[in-house]
């Protein structure tokens, strides 16, 4: 198989793919890739009669994919989400399409495998603190969810099912937990297996395991939760012990109103979440909306486990940087008050507590720690800052300053791609940046026109800046025009220069050796220590 020509795309990249349903995003990594097509019979190009060639356009391939001639080359239609190849099998050629994008634990069809909701004839499940986040009555896909994030022993039972329809179900399951952002879970993911093999399964901690003979259903001591495919339910073990009493735990206790005692009372908005992803299969919205969406609902735990530890134990491995050089306070997951951040983190805490020092914790912390080194902007954490637009009622004066900050530090591809990976579509793409053009101050309104001017002629941006609203187009064109017409000069740059304003050469941040930001930003990244 050929794979010669698959787009080599960085961490960023990959992430803004793998989030993005445009079929065109990154599109121009492929025609990097692809050598020019040699000439062939059945490639014709029409002359004129001036003696040089038109654009012709026709169709030499069956299917929706189909390969076209244009001004001789040979070119295909194709969803860049996927490179198309072929593997040759006793001199026929299969087609076969590879994942460009594909981020970790991303296996299995989430529409196929759990399109019938297992919550059919529920049934109350026996409270237990990392399983049963929202009471007896816990929505059961959220109980297997928390029992992979807890690493308890799942196994899925198809009695007389084909044993590739239960694999499905356990490597849909990895999925579940992972959303593309955890890892270690398809590594202890038995997909099937039988009884002669019980003892070696029994070994391993936290396996995910589908089997089919039903002597397993009797034998409770084998598993922790146990999911039946003909039932549609699923069963929590009634040898399954509690976990103990921890630090995290402790801490919220100390809260009267709010204990964890009595968390079952603390709406996890679980239940919530999946009225929406159910909402999203009955009304087809593909398998895209239903992945994305499990992405945010990961993402979002794992940004909420940050804000636990640093509550609890006064820091967090999830986090890494150094804010006190930061040019804008702040980072990690933002509540619209401390009130919803309290309940919140009280409702997660069993859940939280279950998580850490899991597999998919520790090498979370890990992957964390590369990630930064990955990143070219370090003195600002973006994902912070864009959340505090989306979610706060800021005033003028610190909208102003985040607007700043993200024109002055976003300007170069790889730093236009931190940015966008933080904006994606799910959560109304390019909006919170664009809702600046319309920021009383007009020094804050060029510079967001200038900032969108970047995102505009950037590879992946202009998808996002085409996804605007009228609205927000004519405010840019029409900033923009007042701008030319002013002598296209930006009062931020102005300001800069006659020593004055935000980011005037005697404000701007220096490194460590007393150089200005601009002069020098350092191997790695801007800010970097």
């Amino acid at each position: 198989m050929d794979m010669s020509c698959v787009p080599h795309l960085s961490v960023f990249e990959r992430q803004i793919l793998a989030t993005s349903e445009n079929k065109e995003m990154f599109l121009e990594k492929f025609e990097e890739m692809m050598p020019a097509a040699p000439d062939a019979a059945g490639e014709q190009a029409v002359m004129t009669p001036e003696g040089g060639t038109r654009t012709t356009y026709f169709e030499i391939g069956p299917g929706s994919q189909r390969n076209k001639l244009i001004n001789g080359k040979l070119g295909k239609i194709r969803d860049s989400h996927e490179y198309e190849t072929s593997v040759t099998y006793k001199g026929v050629k299969i087609p076969i399409k590879v994942p460009v994008a594909v981020m970790p634990e991303t296996v299995g069809d989430l529409i196929t495998t759990f399109s019938t909701p297992h919550s059919q004839n529920p049934q109350p499940f026996p409270l237990h603190p990392h399983l049963t986040t929202n009471g007896p009555y816990t929505h059961p896909v959220i109980v297997l969810v928390n029992a992979l994030l807890t690493q308890k022993r799942i196994v899925f039972l198809g009695h007389g099912r084909p044993s590739g329809e239960v694999a499905n179900h356990v490597l849909a399951a990895c999925y579940l937990a992972s959303g593309g952002v955890l890892k270690g879970f398809t590594r202890h993911a038995f997909p099937y297996t039988d009884i002669s093999k019980i003892e070696e399964l029994l070994y391993v901690n936290g396996f995910i395991a589908g089997v089919i003979n039903p002597m397993f259903a009797n034998q409770a001591r084998w598993w922790d939760v146990l999911c039946d495919i003909d039932t549609g339910r699923i069963r929590i073990s009634p040898e399954l012990k509690p976990p103990p009493l921890t630090d995290g735990l402790s801490f919220f206790n100390l809260n009267p109103n709010m204990g964890v005692a009595d968390y079952v009372k603390h709406d996890t908005m679980d239940n919530a979440f999946m009225e929406d992803i159910s909402h999203c299969i009955s009304s087809r919205f593909g398998e895209w909306a239903v992945r994305a969406r499990w992405r945010d609902w990961v993402l979002r735990f794992t940004r909420m486990a940050t804000a636990f530890e640093e509550a609890v134990y006064g820091a967090s491995a999830l986090w890494i940087g150094h804010e006190e050089n930061h040019v804008i306070k702040g980072h990690g997951y933002v509540w619209a008050d401390e009130a919803l951040k309290t309940r919140d983190l009280t409702a997660n805490a069993a859940r939280i507590e279950g998580w850490r020092g899991t597999r998919s914790y520790l090498t979370l912390v890990q992957e964390s720690a590369q990630l930064y080194q990955a990143k070219p902007i370090k003195i600002v954490d973006l994902h912070h800052q864009i959340d505090r637009l989306r979610v706060l009622r800021l005033s003028h004066e610190d909208s102003e300053k985040i607007y700043m900050v993200l024109k002055h530090y976003v300007d170069d591809y790889e730093e236009i791609n931190q940015l966008l990976c933080v904006i994606p579509e799910t959560q109304n793409g390019i909006f919170p940046i664009a809702f600046g053009l319309f920021h009383p101050n007009q020094k804050v309104r060029f510079a967001v026109v200038e900032l969108l001017e970047k995102i505009s002629t950037h590879m992946a941006g202009r998808h996002f800046f085409n996804n605007m609203n009228r609205f927000q187009r004519l405010a840019y064109i029409r900033l923009k025009q007042e701008r030319e017409n002013s002598g296209g000069f930006s009062p931020v740059a102005t300001e800069a220069a006659n020593g004055v304003g935000s980011f005037s050469t005697t404000t701007t941040p220096t490194t460590a050796a007393g150089v200005p930001r601009f002069a020098a930003f350092g191997p790695n990244g801007r800010g970097g220590p």
